[in-house]
């Protein structure tokens, strides 16, 4: 939580401008919509720079879930309390949460500068695709919790991923791999789903098996997700990601009678 404690501190707030200094300002009532907003992509990482990049992941990830959540025209109870979910897996304090709440609230707001909010969060991230892909998972878990996608939020996650760097077939994998998950478990069924959270086909080889599950684990390894700059609360999403991976391969090595 160091990346929160510098924030509200002030050392943080000179160094942001932009959409999402203009975000964390209107959500913790101060003005950080000013100062520098260029990354040095050739400075080094250091742990001031990871501050940064985890209260941008923080406020990027808030926002963006408010403007899917109204991309059909209405936030529904359902995605009110998916998003709900996801901050009480987070376990945020009291302070936390009510900056959540008021960055998703921003992000419903007509006019929210969505591509503007995607490009900054992209270079402050230094385009580290792990980081990208857990805010797509986290976008794209948050959409499905009710089990269910509308064709609005479908599109606007496409153009989301399409920004990010992903195409549409890797957006469309993700989407398989989270019908095949269950958000807050690590359980797993049946083994269809566990092939789909591998992202790999039924028929595929052992040896393709094992290669997606490798890929996996090392994308969503806590401590690498740390260091690149992911915030430490959405670390736990990021575990509970690892525990469904894991299952799904124990399942899917059960059944093969894979060593």
């Amino acid at each position: 939580m160091a990346w929160w404690g510098t924030l509200l501190g002030g050392t943080l707030g000179y160094m942001f401008g932009g959409p999402l200094g203009a975000l964390l300002g209107a959500a913790l009532g101060r003005n950080f919509d000013r100062g520098i907003t260029q990354v040095d992509r050739h400075a080094g990482f250091d742990p001031g720079r990871q501050e940064r990049v985890q209260a941008a992941f923080f406020a990027a990830t808030f926002s963006v879930m408010g403007h899917i959540a109204k991309a059909d025209g209405r936030v529904t109870p359902d995605e009110i309390s998916s998003t709900e979910s996801v901050m009480a897996r987070m376990q945020l304090g009291p302070a936390q949460r009510k900056a959540a709440i008021q960055l998703f609230n921003e992000g419903k707001k007509s006019g929210f500068p969505l591509a503007d909010v995607l490009a900054q969060f992209l270079q402050e991230s230094h385009r580290r695709h792990s980081l990208l892909q857990v805010f797509m998972e986290i976008q794209i878990a948050t959409a499905m919790a009710d089990g269910s996608m509308h064709p609005a939020e479908q599109r606007i996650l496409y153009s989301i991923g399409a920004q990010l760097g992903f195409s549409r077939a890797d957006i469309e994998q993700l989407f398989r791999m989270e019908q095949g998950a269950r958000p807050g478990t690590a359980r797993v069924q049946p083994l269809s789903q566990a092939y789909a959270v591998l992202g790999v086909e039924r028929t595929a080889p052992d040896a393709d098996i094992k290669k997606a599950y490798r890929r996996l684990m090392n994308q969503h390894h806590p401590d690498k997700l740390i260091a690149k700059g992911l915030p430490e609360e959405m670390i736990r999403i990021a575990t509970e990601k690892t525990q469904q991976i894991k299952t799904a391969y124990e399942q899917i090595k059960a059944d093969r009678g894979m060593k």
